[in-house]
């Protein structure tokens, strides 16, 4: 139950708030922990509380306003819980002030502090309940969450970049896909009716072109039933089950771009994530057994758990066990190994993660370079072939006369 109070302090100050409580007297007893005596105590619903995963729910904006202005307040002298008081003031959104409240409130009943944040493993990543559990546990918060702070917005920057440049080719191909139905669903097949209505015997091309439209116009209910219930299996199969990931993988992977794009972001938020790691102060095996579960590559996850499992749990160097994994490219592997040898490897990652994302940034301009003279070549294949279709059999209609 969740209570909202009013309460003095010891120098009769007022003071409002709320807890978590299973009832009035453990409200009280927590009040009286706090050196607070209650004036009064008013018992409410938790709808409103809880982080929501969709439309207002917590972002990644929101995440990084967090991190950054917990380092700033730290930084200055201001303790955690009075630290994310003013954070509750000055967060308006719902979301991110209920997750803020439960905070507070764990804190107050001596939990630690990683354990919110591990509460919503669908908002913050593994990376980031380690990162905050290692920096409590050292008492270095204020650093980690600068990092933090710093590596997050380099993530939403990365992302933001891949996105933006693939709005264009995604548009094109909507525009691509909405002319190729608005032409088979409305204009073959009354211009088909016209050549038909006139005993028009159009040539082999354009009747195969007729056909295909009038075709489509008498099924029309079935073919879009069907193409609606064939969207929503594929989604199913290739989103939801583990044999159609698989397969969506390996097709993906024959596609030059697709395979390179995929296995640099995995490099990069390998190395950002190690890094990060290192620095918290975790020893190298933790922090390769959690940044294997983060990559979302399941060739890159498998060699992390191998190179810690059968290679430094074994005794091999670092650079040793990578260097028998092949999906880690050659030159990674070396700088881990020179990089180990200088006791540099956290520094030698950054700049590894700052590469690949560079990279990533690269081969994304090539590939809607790639993209875009091809979409527009599709349209004007689609566009051109019915164009024909049409005009050569009113071409040979004017030659007869």
């Amino acid at each position: 139950m969740l209570y909202y109070y009013t309460a003095v302090d010891e120098e009769g100050k007022v003071i409002e708030g709320e807890t978590d409580a299973e009832n009035v007297a453990e409200a009280v007893r927590y009040l009286s922990s706090k050196h607070l005596s209650p004036i009064s105590l008013r018992a409410v619903k938790k709808e409103g509380r809880g982080v929501r995963p969709l439309f207002g729910g917590i972002k990644d904006v929101d995440k990084i306003f967090l991190t950054k202005y917990l380092a700033l307040m730290l930084k200055v002298g201001t303790d955690l819980l009075s630290a994310i008081n003013i954070l509750i003031v000055d967060f308006e959104k719902p979301a991110m002030r209920n997750f803020l409240l439960e905070v507070r409130d764990n804190l107050a009943k001596g939990r630690p502090f990683y354990e919110t944040f591990a509460q919503y493993p669908r908002i913050f990543s593994p990376v980031f309940v380690n990162l905050v559990r290692a920096a409590e546990e050292s008492g270095n918060l204020q650093q980690t969450f600068e990092n933090l702070s710093v590596s997050l917005a380099r993530e939403a920057d990365l992302r933001k970049k891949v996105k933006s440049a693939l709005i264009y080719p995604l548009l094109l191909l909507a525009l691509s896909l909405a002319i190729m139905v608005f032409l088979s669903v409305f204009a073959l097949p009354r211009i088909a009716k016209v050549f038909i209505d006139g005993g028009i015997e159009p040539p082999t091309f354009s009747r195969i072109v007729f056909n295909i439209g009038l075709f489509i116009d008498a099924h029309l209910l079935q073919l879009a039933v069907g193409a609606v219930l064939t969207i929503i299996a594929a989604v199913w199969f290739f989103w939801f089950t583990e044999i159609g990931r698989r397969f969506a993988v390996q097709i993906f992977n024959k596609l030059p771009f697709i395979k390179k794009v995929r296995s640099e972001l995995a490099i990069q938020r390998f190395a950002a994530t190690l890094s990060s790691l290192l620095r918290a102060g975790l020893t190298i095996n933790e922090a390769i057994s959690i940044t294997a579960e983060t990559v979302g590559v399941r060739e890159f996850q498998e060699a992390l758990h191998r190179i810690n499992e059968e290679g430094l749990k074994k005794g091999l160097t670092l650079g040793e066990a990578f260097r028998r994994e092949p999906v880690f490219p050659r030159l990674v592997a070396n700088l881990i190994a020179v990089s180990e040898k200088a006791g540099h490897l956290e520094e030698v990652m950054a700049t590894l993660a700052d590469f690949y994302a560079a990279n990533i940034a690269t081969t994304i301009r090539s590939l809607v370079a790639f993209l875009e003279p091809t979409l527009l070549s599709l349209m004007g294949i689609i566009v051109g072939t019915i164009a024909l279709a049409i005009i050569v059999p009113i071409y040979q209609l004017t030659t007869r006369f």
